[in-house]
């Protein structure tokens, strides 16, 4: 059950989608919900189907006092491996609320200061509290979105479907056709390929 209460007034909720594809951005967000926000569908992303997470996306925001999202790219994901990637791109998403919020929680258990900013993390926060989980849709809506515009550039890896994860079909036509700009190039896109390319 996600918990109505806020730990401090304004504070953000940050979460991040597509940490482990093997194609495509990280993708974060950030939102500020009002005090008294509910709704019956909220909750973790991956909870949700995407016809919901379609439908939460307007409300979340239209009703959200502010909100951020931000893509960080294979070649940067590459360079300062996926995690740093996924805490980057949580900073750039909070660096678009349109004012510094007193307080940041985070979904996971590693974070980097933002700015002067207090942080808490909370393992599963985006099943705990309303503002990662409305992060985490947006996070999710966003990324899908970004995914399907790449599709119509890559069609054979069908990232309209599987959006950059390694299914079965994605790592069969890797296999076949290769790895594109938009792959992550320190990910094991094939199982085959030796664990030491990390």
């Amino acid at each position: 059950m996600l918990q109505k209460f806020h730990i401090f007034f304004n504070e953000t909720g940050t979460d991040e989608a597509g940490r482990g594809c093997l194609a495509g951005p990280v993708t974060a967000a950030s939102v500020v919900l009002p005090k008294d926000f509910e709704h019956p569908l909220l909750n973790d992303s991956k909870l949700l189907s995407t016809k919901q997470r379609d439908l939460l996306k307007p409300i979340i925001e239209k009703v959200s006092i502010s909100f951020g999202v931000a893509h960080i790219n294979p070649d940067i994901i590459d360079e300062i491996n996926i995690l740093n990637a996924s805490i980057l791109a949580m900073h750039k998403a909070i660096n678009k609320l349109n004012s510094k919020p007193p307080h940041i929680i985070v979904d996971g258990n590693k974070f980097k200061p933002y700015e002067n900013i207090p942080h808490t993390c909370f393992v599963k926060g985006d099943s705990k509290f309303m503002s990662i989980a409305a992060a985490s849709v947006l996070a999710k809506t966003y990324r899908d979105k970004y995914m399907e515009r790449l599709h119509n550039e890559y069609p054979v890896y069908n990232w309209k479907q599987n959006k950059g994860y390694p299914t079965k079909e994605h790592r069969e036509a890797i296999r076949k056709y290769g790895i594109t700009k938009y792959h992550r190039k320190s990910f094991r896109q094939l199982p085959e390929q030796l664990s030491f390319e990390l």
